[in-house]
């Protein structure tokens, strides 16, 4: 983790499996943008970060089969912003800083988008539960890179260019997969 004066921001990815049970989360929508009252967590003390965003995919499938060969299946991925995971440093935050945020949680349900474009192209085989389970791990494995990339390059938000031109790059992509939007 990077830190040079000012403040720092932190992204938690959180596994989709980890929480979709137990902790109550927020769905992607286009309408909704977060507030700082939805980060309920403690923060630490012991540190410079200023938030922390946890979000994640849930992903759950059903398969059909039919004398033991698979015959259909259903799937459904869900982006949540999972407050209790989420905290803020209430003096030392501002509406730059909750942009920062939002954009994690907008990358996380670009990936969702993606992943659903793939699924989309499955057809029924033999190896299609080891075929899910590879694009929902490779999915996971982007969208932490993304995560990373995105707040390297924008330094934890206080590299305004950057930041500014990664919320274009995203909501561009977003647009692109409209088709596939939670």
């Amino acid at each position: 983790m990077w830190h040079k004066g000012g403040f720092l921001v932190v992204f938690v990815l959180v596994d989709c499996l980890v929480f979709s049970q137990n902790v109550p989360g927020i769905t992607w929508s286009e309408t909704f943008k977060l507030s700082w009252n939805d980060f309920k967590d403690q923060p630490d003390p012991d540190t410079d970060v200023v938030a922390i965003t946890a979000s994640g995919l849930t992903f759950h499938y059903a398969i059909q089969k039919e004398n033991d060969e698979i015959i259909g299946f259903s799937t459904e991925v869900k982006t949540s912003f999972y407050p209790e995971k989420s905290w803020v440093k209430s003096e030392r935050a501002n509406a730059h800083i909750l942009s920062h945020e939002q954009l994690h949680f907008d990358i996380t349900e670009l990936h969702a988008r993606r992943f659903r474009q793939q699924l989309s192209k499955l057809k029924v085989s033999k190896n299609l539960v080891e075929t899910l389970d590879s694009i929902h791990y490779q999915i996971q494995t982007d969208l932490k890179l993304m995560q990373n990339v995105y707040d390297m390059e924008t330094d934890f938000s206080r590299d305004i260019k950057a930041q500014a031109h990664w919320e274009q790059h995203v909501q561009e992509e977003l647009l692109k997969l409209s088709g596939f939007k939670s």
